[in-house]
């Protein structure tokens, strides 16, 4: 026998083997023909290697293979790059437009309303893009887009698509919920410390009763406003955190004492407890009834988001069934339709505040169901969908919240004010960070770094921002001084992101080295697992993704 014979025939009379086998027949032709072979000295071949052999990409015999052939297995030598994503998104917009010209025509044409949405998006994408680049957080580049097209005369909301907007924007905050219900990990946060609960509890209602009083003397805001303005911004930024301390934790700094998932799992109870407690005095402030209604409005809402949530978590737990062939996706859409219905829902009984926390709850209820049921606790399918989603209302949400801000009416006065207003309450914030890690094991260099860490702010205050000027612009009879404070409360999100996130940013990369412990990952497969669980825990709050690479991620 030849060595050519010696090769070839091995998988040539395995493949019928193979084929029989998958018809129904037995593995025994595997059986003779191995033991037939069992004298001869030959390379052992898995039933598995042939498909493997069948599938490899971008290799084959120049003599046997054309150049068209040759050029589409090897995508004509293309490389991954951020200009090929850039173009593919462009080629998939021009599709869109294309499609809804053929249907709509006048509104789509160039000048047309549509149009410059999808214009915007585009541009907010690119944006976005470019700034990730610049190793910044993408939302920047996002927000900057939509300031600039707004103040340029390109873009204003205006018509029936001022309804449409608002819509996305709620879809876009009920995606942040769902991802921050899925991303709690009960295990995990029982066996949290004392020192972890009382930093994500306390910062957070410090900061927000300390934007309420000095918005209450330097905006003239009631109390309830100036608390609804508190805790939208007192949520932080685990988009903007989570990429740069597990770059750290990787490199070793900090771990010794696991300040990397100190403050990851910290920020994602922050920023629930701040959407939750946000929702509640919206709707307080909204109610149309008497004094005691208004009173019992927080309680009833909260009553009302706990049980829907309970409900509704629990038949996402049975439905579908676990074995279903489409379960993933079955999973996603009970869990994203729920979450919209309630969110949309509570808007319709006017109770507002109860969909947020139904949203929450039921996303949570239903993901500690899939584990018990299975699911891996460090990987979740439908967080993965949802990150996915959160990838394509990410521009969208940033680049119509930044074409909200005219720079050409903007009042200068607002502006200082407010950065008054956001530089006091996070002084506060400050202040209530070092008294809670005190009577911890870090010191002082410690401290300081999980100070800096808790400062940036970004996707929350862009979802929550434009919420109390939508609930005034929903009125029949809108209060001129109620779509003012609105309109205050929008920019000073917007001025709260682009003021904190660049700096927690660059402060924590910078200032990481210098203020933390080196200590060198010795077992790295327990560092993988570490940095997955971290990531698990903050994709609750936002982020879209939380590597920030490509537009980012994510709240």
């Amino acid at each position: 026998m030849s060595s050519q014979d010696m090769d070839s025939s091995p998988v040539e009379e395995l493949r019928p083997a193979i084929s029989h086998d998958r018809l129904g027949g037995s593995d025994g032709a595997v059986n003779q023909l191995s033991q037939s072979r069992s004298n001869t000295p030959q390379k052992t071949i898995s039933v598995l290697d042939v498909p493997e052999k069948d599938a490899e990409i971008g290799k084959c015999d120049n003599r046997r293979c054309g150049w068209l052939e040759r050029g589409l297995r090897g995508q004509c030598g293309l490389s991954h790059s951020w200009s090929l994503t850039m173009l593919g998104l462009l080629l998939i917009l021009l599709l869109v437009w294309a499609i809804l010209y053929a249907l709509l025509r006048v509104e789509v044409a160039p000048g047309g309303d549509l149009f410059k949405l999808i214009v915007l998006i585009l541009v907010a994408y690119v944006s976005g893009g470019v700034v990730a680049r610049l190793r910044l957080p993408p939302l920047l580049g996002m927000l900057i887009a939509g300031i600039v097209l707004r103040t340029c005369g390109f873009f204003k909301v205006q018509g029936v698509y001022l309804d449409i907007i608002i819509k996305l924007r709620e879809t876009a905050l009920t995606v942040i919920l769902i991802k921050a219900g899925l991303g709690l990990d009960a295990p995990a946060l029982l066996k949290l410390s004392l020192v972890v609960l009382r930093l994500a509890f306390l910062p957070c209602i410090g900061e927000a009763v300390a934007a309420a009083f000095v918005s209450y003397y330097l905006l003239d805001y009631p109390w309830l406003w100036g608390l609804l303005l508190g805790f939208m911004l007192s949520a932080v930024s685990p988009a903007v955190v989570v990429p740069v301390l597990l770059s750290l934790q990787e490199r070793g700094y900090g771990e010794s004492k696991g300040i990397s998932t100190l403050v990851i799992a910290a920020s994602s109870l922050d920023d629930i407890v701040a959407i939750s407690v946000f929702g509640v005095f919206l709707g307080m402030i909204f109610s149309t009834g008497d004094l005691t209604q208004q009173i019992l409005q927080g309680p009833i809402e909260m009553l009302i988001g706990l049980a829907f949530g309970v409900f509704w978590g629990l038949v996402a737990s049975f439905i579908p069934h676990r074995s279903d062939n489409y379960v993933t996706a079955k999973r996603s859409v009970m869990i994203g339709a729920g979450g919209l219905c309630a969110v949309l829902g509570s808007e319709l009984i006017h109770y507002s505040g109860a969909g947020p926390l139904a949203c929450i709850v039921a996303s949570f209820i239903a993901c500690l169901s899939w584990k018990l049921q299975g699911w891996s606790s460090s990987h979740n399918p439908v967080a993965d969908v949802f990150s996915v989603v959160w990838q394509i209302l990410q521009p969208m949400l940033f680049g119509l919240i930044g074409a909200e801000i005219d720079l050409t009416i903007l009042e200068l006065h607002t502006v200082a004010l407010g950065l008054l207003v956001i530089i006091g309450a996070l002084v506060f914030r400050v202040i209530v960070c070092c008294t809670v890690l005190l009577g911890s094991k870090l010191n002082w260099k410690e401290i300081l770094f999980v100070n800096l860490a808790w400062l940036p702010k970004a996707t929350v205050q862009a979802a929550l921002g434009p919420e109390a000027l939508d609930q005034v612009r929903t009125q029949e009879n809108p209060d001129p001084l109620d779509m003012k404070r609105g309109a205050q409360m929008l920019t000073i999100a917007v001025l709260s992101i682009l003021l904190t996130a660049p700096i927690g940013s660059i402060g924590i990369s910078v200032t990481g080295p210098l203020l933390l412990s080196n200590e060198p990952v010795k077992n790295k497969e327990k560092a993988v697992a570490v940095n997955e669980t971290s990531m698990h825990m903050s994709e609750g709050t936002e982020h879209a993704n939380a590597k920030e690479s490509g537009v980012g991620t994510s709240v």
